[in-house]
């Protein structure tokens, strides 16, 4: 009993030291009535170095997390902004040390009987990358490439499953991709349950035979390593290049894409927006635009899956339509109802349209742009849903009840893409 109680005593210190820099952080619910309200809000994102974890709307408010130190500045500010303010939670670490308890029981209780990666809890890099090569090995179907090295060295594996080795042309290509931010935990199970229906439980065959798939469940392993061991809500990469004397690290990768790169995107290195020093700067975003480049005319759906927010969103980035926003559109509803159709009733339905107009404000660099303006069909970001998680945890903390439906239920969104796919590819049309 004595070394039970120590080994939990340890693990809250543990705990504790890992979320100290947290300690006093508040997290804020802000409305606003109009655009005007919304972008001055936004604009203290650069100013007093909040963090923006969803933007208010008219229609939807955001959730910022202050240090304490800037309570009462950023609340001033909000204020003369003509905007409102809650208090969310007072103390965000009592929301880290729910969510390191609810992670920590899951694993106890974990049986591991499923060998294919359990869906009760959050797999960290090495598991992933064990189990993307354990299934290239016992799978004819599947192929696990390394498309290079992290900043820091780690491998960035994906998958391509494939019936017929990608020989066959004529065969459309969907691309998914997650974990492009850090801190963004919930989006790995979705692309892993992805993975086990194309691979290991196939129930929709005909998306095996007649699609081949490109699959990167951690696109920035880095980040999405110090986001388990240091700091949880780290969103860049790990990329030391860009640096000021010894602080400063990190690229946001989601704006380090060549599509009016740099132009609606923070130039600070300090900025969570930081968009580094040129377009595809960082190894992490090469890794994407080479498998774009090596299948443009075959890729008809890509799908960038991020948190959170429960959207389907298309480009582009600074509010200009893409020539077929009336498809995108069409597409994105069908995989939003699709996704509706399985959600928790506890979640909002999804919201489908471009990113400028859904989320009131404007980017840049995007994977999802990048890939639009290069050619690719249909191309998407999916925000998975955040609210009311039954641990009571909010934003981008991960309560373990969610995880497999937080799979299924995306899943669910990216069959029905696949299956318009099917309807409307270039190959059919040909």
């Amino acid at each position: 009993m004595l070394k039970v109680a120590f080994i939990l005593s340890l693990t809250f210190c543990l705990a504790f030291a890992k979320h100290e820099q947290y300690v006093g952080h508040v997290l804020y619910e802000v409305s606003v009535s109009d655009g005007q309200q919304a972008q001055k809000v936004h604009a203290l994102e650069n100013v007093i170095g909040i963090d923006m974890w969803s933007y208010a709307t008219p229609s939807r408010p955001g959730l910022v997390l202050a240090a304490g130190s800037m309570r009462d500045y950023f609340q001033k500010q909000v204020t003369d902004a003509g905007a409102a303010f809650k208090i969310e939670v007072e103390n965000v670490v009592d929301m880290l040390e729910k969510e390191d308890e609810l992670l920590s029981a899951a694993v106890a209780l974990s049986n591991g009987t499923d060998g294919r990666l359990s869906f009760d809890v959050i797999h960290r890099y090495s598991a992933v990358d064990a189990y993307l090569t354990s299934l290239a090995q016992q799978y004819s179907t599947v192929s696990v490439v390394s498309g290079g090295k992290s900043s820091e060295g780690r491998d960035i594996k994906y998958l391509r499953i494939s019936t017929t080795n990608f020989q066959n042309n004529r065969k459309p290509v969907i691309v998914l991709q997650s974990l492009l931010h850090a801190r963004e935990w919930v989006t790995l199970p979705a692309a892993l349950y992805a993975i086990r229906k194309l691979v290991v439980d196939i129930t929709d065959r005909d998306l095996v035979d007649n699609i081949d798939w490109i699959i990167l469940p951690i696109a920035n392993p880095d980040g999405y390593e110090f986001s388990h061991t240091n700091t949880r809500f780290w969103r860049k990469n790990r990329s030391t290049g860009h640096m000021i004397g010894n602080i400063c690290l990190g690229v946001d990768l989601n704006r380090n894409y060549d599509y009016k790169w740099g132009t609606l995107s923070s130039n600070s290195p300090c900025s969570d927006t930081y968009h580094g020093k040129g377009p595809f700067s960082e190894p992490e975003t090469v890794v994407l635009r080479n498998i774009i480049q090596q299948f443009r005319n075959r890729i008809e759906l890509f799908i960038d899956i991020h948190s959170f927010g429960s959207m389907i969103l298309y480009a582009y980035g600074t509010g200009d339509l893409p020539a077929n926003a009336l498809t995108l559109n069409v597409a994105g509803v069908r995989m939003a109802q699709a996704i509706d159709a399985v959600k928790w009733a506890s979640k909002p339905n999804y919201q489908v349209g471009n990113s400028a107009l859904v989320l009131s404000y404007r980017d840049s660099g995007s994977a999802n742009d990048y890939v639009q303006a290069v050619g690719v069909p249909l191309a998407y970001t999916y925000e998975l849903p955040a609210r009311a998680n039954s641990g009571g945890l909010n934003g981008f903390l991960v309560d373990p009840a969610f995880i497999e439906q937080a799979g299924r239920e995306t899943w669910e969104g990216i069959k029905a893409g696949a299956r318009f796919v099917l309807q409307h590819s270039r190959s059919n049309k040909q």
